[in-house]
């Protein structure tokens, strides 16, 4: 490369740069703006001491996943969850108003206008989450890690620390049944993956982003069935649910990308593996068909909604998503093995 090729480089990296910092303060004032739209049902962040290890969630109407969603994440060594709950008619809030270890916001305001609850979470890591571990996940979303069984979230993240690392990596992974969404009962409190026991172990794109340079992964039973004919719009798999936050620090689109691009950075370009996680992705039990049906009509779960109706129509059909391919999981060394996390160099 010439001299003025690198000069010209740099001087692009330097632009993009202070472009993104400008926006990541721009996503900082929005969600400062958009604190007024959230109401205290339960404050309990007087509980949260110095080294706890804190959770943030958005939910609606997840009654039946949510006691063994929290109990998974108590497991590993959550100490405080801080929730918003976004209109929930299921009893969602009155349960969780009821836990002593979650403080507890509702608002009424547009899911999808709030960046998808990401507004709504920023204000709240700013104000509690500074100079903590925070796990952001979705009430579908159960994080595994190596080690997880016998290593709590304490060890994993001390040794984070000493290496200086402050954000950590995970897969999600579309787990579902064997034969029609429908045919998989599940009743709260049970271990969602014995009803959606499947996955697809390879069929996977992975991209990095120039941009904000993380990680772009597509693939599994969703791109394979619903997107098959664009594998382009299929939703993105990797996330970095896992910082040691810092009230200057935002996700740009839900938990796939943050700033500052530091944080993106869950992964190795020299032929290493870094320690990584997965995202076990619950989101196919029995009532995704009443649910698809209802955020169909909502609008709220994706920018473009309408370009997604076909997506959800296929969810109302009660579609048989395992094949021939599918492999049935059997725990984290598993996806270890195949390569979907990884324990780098935590021993």
């Amino acid at each position: 490369m010439t001299g003025s090729a690198q000069i010209r480089d740099a001087a692009a990296e330097l632009s993009m740069a202070y472009r993104l910092r400008w926006k990541r303060r721009r996503l900082l004032w929005r969600s400062f703006r958009k604190r007024r739209q959230l109401s205290v049902v339960a404050d309990r962040t007087g509980q949260i001491t110095q080294r706890a290890i804190l959770c943030f969630s958005t939910v609606r109407n997840e009654l039946v996943r949510l006691p063994y969603w929290l109990e998974h994440h108590r497991r590993l060594g959550v100490d405080h969850f801080l929730i918003v709950d976004n209109g929930s008619k299921d009893g969602t809030r009155e349960y969780l108003a009821e836990q002593p270890d979650i403080s507890l916001w509702h608002t009424a305001h547009s899911y999808r206008m709030s960046r998808f609850g990401v507004d709504w979470l920023t204000w709240l890591q700013m104000r509690h989450g500074h100079d903590h571990w925070c796990l952001t996940a979705d009430a579908d979303e159960l994080l595994i890690y190596p080690f997880h069984d016998t290593r709590p979230l304490p060890a994993l993240t001390e040794w984070l620390d000493r290496r200086g690392t402050r954000s950590f990596g995970a897969l999600m992974l579309d787990m579902y049944p064997k034969g029609r969404l429908s045919t998989a009962p599940y009743a709260a409190g049970e271990d969602p993956c014995k009803a959606l026991p499947w996955f697809d172990g390879g069929n996977y794109m992975i991209q990095k982003q120039d941009r904000l340079q993380n990680l772009w992964i597509q693939g599994g039973p969703r791109a394979r069935n619903f997107f098959a004919q664009e594998p382009r719009r299929a939703p993105t798999m990797g996330k970095v649910p896992l910082v040691r936050w810092d009230r200057r620090y935002a996700y740009v689109s839900s938990a796939h990308s943050a700033l500052p691009r530091r944080l993106n950075h869950v992964y190795n370009e020299d032929g290493g593996e870094k320690t990584s996680g997965v995202l076990l992705h619950t989101k196919f039990l029995h009532m995704v068909t009443q649910k698809s049906a209802e955020e169909k009509g909502r609008r709220e779960h994706f920018a473009n909604s309408a370009l997604y109706d076909d997506y959800y129509d296929s969810l109302i059909e009660d579609p048989d998503l395992w094949c021939p391919g599918s492999t049935r999981y059997l725990g984290w060394r598993q996806l270890e093995a195949m390569g979907l996390m990884s324990r780098g160099t935590w021993l």
